[in-house]
């Protein structure tokens, strides 16, 4: 690799890691110059990758993989372009009356006008696609650059490290007669613990993706120091070694996060904090299946990991978490109303939607019994989503998101590298699990938390593909030199 290439690939190496540490510290970038600064930022990795002479080798049957993934995110984006795109008046009434009707209501000099769009605000529509762009350039950025086990490693450090930082600083201000968030006064949640975040749901879901991903590397570690057969003295000194206190610090790392989780008061956070562990028995169960013996320690130390972390929730008054299960707000009121009324609009506009990205500003006219503050989302992505995107817009999302994962658990059952299957792992848990808490908030709507999301996502891709291609470039040498 020229020096030019080197520099580059740098740039875009340490554009990730920035990305981490900095995207969830201004309130979660939930402003709009933060959500600047991340696009700008993805700008210029995507401008360093485009100026690499020689671009980093991928496997082959990763770009392959990939085709239809591509060709339906590739269909989304033009039908956001339909979204916002004017066409005569005629077209829009024929194709969504609902719009037509609507922006006839509210829109001056509607009846002389010959132009109208599908989005009823599409000056929103094309922020939010922009946004939404930014995230899909970062995350293809990732799978074309980070091909090595070592820079994937070193992110999942990064992560884990922004992971642990939101968590003790949230305990900080938990325990401060004057908590802030950063440069901010802190006026919501008091009694929860958010570290950045404004919202605890939003760090919650925040570290929902990351303690998986430690999961799977305590999973590696312990399978780097395995002890049986060894005598003391061999135990001792690979005790010593420094696989161990890797091990020590991730174990210590998920304990800190857990509790962050737990002490967020966040409802689905602490379910999804649990059902992470039993997805992953299900995973080693899988990868080590026909090593007796490995399988048995691996579930033996998520067992222990399991116990301590109940333990030590049990201390510092889990029961504060678990009385917001008493609260019937998530039934009765509150949610329910806001599902009710947004499942309203999207059958007013069943097949294109209102427009990405128009949500808050097409509500309040649906609000059947009022509400004392502005909603601006659904506390449904998924359902927030099919508002605004209408069944067409909504299928081709799902489509590439499906064929994605499709994909990626028919290579993953084919890999024979426990390392990739098990990073692979911990990322398919992490996503399992924000797609889960979903249902019941708006995480992906939140710029730190969907940033994560691309990166999680991504970053399994990469776990699941990179030995394959290594593997296949050691076969070819060996081929040669015989």
């Amino acid at each position: 690799m020229s020096k030019k290439d080197n520099i580059l690939g740098k740039i875009i190496e340490f554009g990730i890691y920035g990305l981490i540490i900095l995207s969830p510290l201004p309130a979660a970038s939930v402003n709009e110059w933060s959500i600047l600064f991340i696009q700008l930022t993805v700008l210029t990795m995507l401008a360093a990758y485009i100026g690499m002479t020689q671009k980093p080798d991928i496997n082959r049957q990763l770009a392959l993989s990939m085709k239809w993934p591509a060709i339906f995110f590739a269909g989304f984006f033009v039908f956001l372009i339909l979204q916002m795109l004017p066409l005569p008046v005629d077209i829009v009434k024929s194709l969504t009356p609902e719009s037509y009707i609507s922006q006839a209501r509210y829109m001056p000099d509607f009846d002389s006008s010959r132009l109208s769009t599908i989005s009823l605000i599409p000056v929103y529509t094309l922020r939010k696609g922009l946004e939404l762009l930014t995230y899909f350039i970062l995350g293809f950025l990732i799978i074309r650059t980070v091909t090595g086990k070592k820079q994937l490693l070193n992110i999942v450090y990064a992560l884990i490290i922004s992971g642990c930082f939101q968590t003790i600083y949230g305990l900080i201000q938990l325990y401060n007669e004057n908590p802030r968030i950063l440069f901010y006064e802190k006026h919501y949640n008091i009694d929860s613990l958010t570290g950045t975040f404004v919202n605890r749901n939003h760090l919650s879901g925040y570290l929902e993706m990351i303690v998986p991903l430690c999961l799977a590397l305590i999973i590696l570690q312990v399978n780097k120091i395995r002890l049986s057969g060894l005598t003391w003295k061999q135990k001792v000194i690979r005790l010593s070694e420094k696989s161990a206190s890797v091990l020590i610090l991730i174990i210590c790392a998920t304990i800190i996060m857990s509790l962050g989780i737990i002490l967020s008061k966040s409802r689905s956070g602490l379910f999804l904090n649990f059902f992470s562990y039993i997805l992953f028995f299900g995973g080693v169960t899988l990868i080590f299946r026909r090593d007796i013996n490995t399988n048995k320690w691996m579930k033996r130390v998520l067992i222990l990991l399991f116990l301590a972390i109940v333990l030590f929730s049990m201390q510092l008054g889990i029961s504060s978490a678990l009385d917001r299960f008493d609260d019937d707000e998530l039934l009765l009121g509150g949610r329910s109303t806001y599902w009710k009324n947004t499942w309203n609009i999207f059958k007013q506009y069943p097949i294109f939607g209102i427009g990405f990205g128009t949500f808050t500003f097409v509500y309040p006219d649906w609000e059947s019994n009022g509400t004392p503050i502005r909603l601006f989302h659904a506390h449904n992505d998924h359902l927030e989503y099919l508002t605004e995107l209408g069944i067409l817009g909504f299928l081709l999302l799902m489509a590439g998101l499906t064929a994605l994962i499709v994909i990626c658990i028919h290579h993953w059952r084919r890999s024979s590298y426990s390392s990739a299957m098990m990073i692979a792992v911990g990322g398919g848990v992490g996503i399992a699990n924000i797609m889960i808490h979903s249902f019941t908030d708006f995480n992906l709507h939140i710029p730190a938390n969907m940033l994560l999301f691309s990166m999680v996502l991504s970053l399994s891709i990469a776990g699941i593909f990179f030995k394959r291609k290594n593997k296949h470039s050691s076969n070819i040498r060996h081929k040669n030199s015989v």
